[in-house]
């Protein structure tokens, strides 16, 4: 769908084409076409602000990241490793004493310094201090830049209902696993049930990935059926107990397709 040709798209493809910016999936010159049109089309600006509020609430759903509570206590066990190392050279740092002859014929005075700097015990033990802190610090990054890209989505499908309203996200992330976040509340009569779908292929028909009473993030179950883009979800309502035919039975909540997350 090009941003360029938003002044004959319908409402519905309008509002999509504004999720797809605020899930920052559109690259290129379509971004750029898209910005530009930004400036000059209230309706497209209001489009994005509904988008962002609907996103807030996923953003309210991320816990912040801390260091690993054993953090402090791996860094003083290093410092005290790298002080027993240094401790015995300190008997042996002591310089020769030069005659009187010897110390006219000494070198200038930096050179001096700098022999003294590179003789200097604390100047290596200062520097090993520095580097095993380095080295401490920077696995508890990288540790922090893995957690975060576990955490990050590679597919989203933004799930919408007929009137182009965003009810739900479903995530899918690199380590295989599929959850399912509401961006509002569903009426859920009593003695009915939300049930999700996923449909990759007409000809294998819907299947169901998950069965919930109310509206809630809920992890999908995907572990034997493909995932790819352009792959369909929806959420329809049934029975408490789950679609009595395997197939979809009741009126259609929300539906959506995956898209690549950048």
């Amino acid at each position: 769908m090009s941003p360029s040709s938003t002044s004959v798209l319908g409402p519905e493809e309008r509002i999509a084409l504004a999720g797809e910016y605020v899930l920052g999936l559109l690259e290129g010159a379509d971004l750029t076409a898209f910005d530009q049109r930004l400036e000059t089309d209230p309706d497209l600006a209001a489009a994005v602000e509904r988008w962002r509020v609907h996103f807030a609430a996923i953003d309210a759903t991320a816990k912040p990241i801390g260091p690993p509570a054993e953090l402090w206590s791996r860094i003083e066990i290093e410092l005290a490793k790298v002080a027993q190392q240094a401790a015995p050279a300190s008997s042996s740092s002591a310089a020769p004493v030069s005659s009187p002859i010897q110390a006219s014929r000494s070198t200038p005075a930096t050179a001096s310094h700098l022999s003294d700097w590179w003789n200097s015990l604390f100047v290596w033990r200062s520097a090993a201090l520095a580097g095993a802190l380095a080295t401490i610090v920077l696995a508890a990054g990288l540790l922090g830049a893995l957690d975060r890209a576990r955490r990050q989505p590679v597919m989203v499908a933004v799930l919408l209902t007929e009137a182009s309203v965003a009810a739900a996200v479903v995530n899918t992330f690199a380590d295989g696993r599929v959850e399912m976040v509401p961006l509002q509340a569903i009426h859920v009569p009593e003695g009915k049930a939300l049930e999700i779908w996923t449909l990759w292929d007409r000809a294998v028909g819907p299947r169901s990935v998950g069965l919930i009473e109310r509206a809630r993030s809920t992890h999908l179950r995907l572990d034997q059926l493909p995932l790819g883009k352009d792959q369909l979800f929806e959420i329809t309502l049934e029975p408490a107990t789950g679609s009595p035919t395997g197939r979809p039975t009741g009126p259609v909540i929300a539906k959506g397709t995956t898209a690549q997350a950048l």
